[in-house]
């Protein structure tokens, strides 16, 4: 995770192991779609600071996206806006699949962060990765998975 310019997120994501055991549908045309965690998808959830509300960002190796708001946890979801569409980049061999995504937050003010992915075998099992995750089953959204702190840089 680094920030490249004021309001802009860049996130690199890496997956090392047997590639080809893993579904990672071919790269396409970057475009929003839904429902993306169904699959390989790696994801950002973005934390407000001093509140409940956060952004999330789907990314698929497809170069498909998503980006979500929410009022609080799981609650007052909608479709993200005010930003750009994000550049994401991907690149595979035998033993690595790495996907970068640059996003604009807009006015979003970040303050936390939690990194994790859904990855699916080609057998059709899954596992849920994070950074950090809550007691009992994996939950993406719950605020134990926010462990780091953000910092942006200020704009201009």
């Amino acid at each position: 995770m680094a920030w490249p310019s004021a309001g802009g997120l860049s996130l690199t994501y890496a997956a090392i192991g047997s590639i080809g055991d893993l579904r990672l549908p071919s790269p396409g045309v970057t475009a929003r779609v839904d429902e993306l965690w169904r699959t390989t998808c790696f994801e950002a959830f973005v934390r407000a600071p001093g509140g409940e509300a956060y952004l999330e960002f789907n990314f698929a190796p497809s170069h498909e996206w998503a980006a979500y708001r929410f009022e609080s946890y799981r609650a007052g979801m909608s479709q993200a806006t005010g930003f750009a569409q994000p550049s994401i980049e991907t690149h595979k061999d035998a033993d690595r699949f790495e996907l970068r995504a640059l996003v604009d937050l807009g006015d979003f003010p970040p303050a936390g962060l939690a990194l994790s992915a859904v990855i699916e075998e080609t057998s059709g099992v899954k596992s849920y990765w994070a950074l950090a995750h809550p007691e009992g089953k994996p939950d993406f959204h719950h605020s134990a998975g926010i462990v780091l702190n953000l910092a942006a840089p200020e704009r201009p």
